[in-house]
């Protein structure tokens, strides 16, 4: 059996602008292995997240196929289908967690254990258990956004956990954190892969994360500008610094 999880082929995406198709992605193709730690990477606009939004089953492609666990996602699946193959095998971190506000971090964490229809005693159990393991159990009763934005990210990462998914991925979570949280949530993320044996992809803009990475990928004008594997790290970094040093 394949330890390929994740396939994507030939993705095309455009968007209609008034009277235009507007492309964004352009022959996309590349694979995720079981117990890979993915860094998506590139500039603002490359077309990463609605890459994100593809393998996640958000947004249509244009042209193309995503097969992900051997299922193709797009044709032959229904939007309900999706959003249920998502609950049980995908945890999801953005940028900015998106919290519900009258309730508790422990009871935000629980959540989406509740929507698989867990008992409410154990989802809380659960919850707390997970919440210890980004120690966050000092803040159970607190309103997320009374947190720091570190905190919160790692609460949020808490609520992505909780239900056990296959995968963990994550759309820029940094993208609002100082250093050290960075660090830490980076820390976080890196032993769920190397412990847990949770294949991870992740969006990101800054190159600082790609040593945390076993697979690369490089995003430019919506395509595919280079794939590294870990042993190509510092052919990667020299490439980037080069580039820098051209000006582009």
């Amino acid at each position: 059996m394949s330890d390929t999880i994740i396939k994507v082929s030939n993705i095309n995406k455009s968007f209609r602008v008034g009277t235009q198709d507007v492309v964004v992605l352009k022959n996309i193709s590349f694979e995720v292995k079981s117990n890979d730690f993915l860094i998506i990477f590139g500039p603002s606009g490359c077309g990463k997240s609605t890459l994100l939004h593809l393998v996640l089953g958000l947004e249509e492609p244009t042209a193309g196929t995503v097969t992900f666990f051997d299922k193709e996602i797009w044709r032959k699946t229904t939007e309900d289908e999706r959003s249920e193959f998502r609950k049980k095998n995908i945890g999801m971190v953005y940028q900015q967690p998106n919290w519900i506000k009258s309730l508790s971090v422990a009871e935000n964490v629980a959540f989406p254990l509740l929507l698989l229809g867990v008992d409410k005693t154990k989802a809380k159990e659960k919850a707390i258990e997970i919440l210890k393991e980004v120690q966050m159990e000092n803040w159970l009763g607190y309103i997320p956004t009374e947190l720091s934005s570190g905190q919160q990210q790692k609460v949020a990462l808490a609520r992505a956990m909780v239900t056990e998914p296959k995968v963990i991925i994550a759309d820029e979570p940094t993208g609002n954190l100082d250093y050290e949280s960075g660090q830490e949530l980076m820390k976080l993320l890196e032993k769920l892969n190397k412990e847990q044996g949770k294949t991870v992809i992740m969006v990101t803009h800054d190159l600082e994360y790609l040593d945390y990475s076993k697979t690369a990928i490089r995003m430019f004008d919506g395509e595919i500008a280079g794939t590294y594997q870990e042993n190509e790290k510092e052919k990667l970094m020299d490439e980037m610094k080069s580039k820098r040093g051209n000006g582009n």
